[in-house]
């Protein structure tokens, strides 16, 4: 074989393992927009996929007593408990009643696990950045 052919080869393997590298990552990063009314009618279905689940955390459910967080978000008249695995740092607008964005997997027993919180701003910060843009 000549040093042509081994070469070009190789490009070829390499290319490959990128290409399907690529791929899994993007299935892995992949992740539906639902909020906790459509995700308690749906749960059965969605076992195993990555989510991101919008709703409002219920005043008084934040515990960081145990080893992981909990807390319990709702939307409309549902509720779901959330236990938050993540290793990253909770946002300081991370509180009772505000707008939450959780990512992870649907666990037994009912249970959200989530890998990743955002909160969203209360609305007076967004109030008081109008005020500072209108002349």
């Amino acid at each position: 074989m000549t040093a042509g052919i081994k070469i070009l080869l190789g490009a070829i393997v390499v290319a490959g393992a990128l290409i399907w590298l690529g791929f899994v990552g993007f299935q892995e990063s992949k992740a539906y927009y639902i909020t906790v009314d459509e995700y308690t009618s749906m749960k059965e279905s969605l076992g195993g996929k990555t989510l991101k689940l919008a709703g409002e955390v219920v005043a008084g459910s934040i515990d960081r007593s145990k080893p992981h967080m909990e807390f319990v978000i709702a939307n409309q008249d549902k509720t779901i408990r959330v236990q938050y695995i993540g290793n990253g740092i909770i946002p300081d607008t991370f509180k009772d009643g505000t707008k939450a964005l959780v990512e992870g997997t649907a666990a037994p027993g009912g249970i959200f696990q989530a890998s990743h919180i955002e909160a969203k701003c209360a609305s007076k910060y967004e109030a008081e950045y109008e005020k500072r843009r209108t002349p």
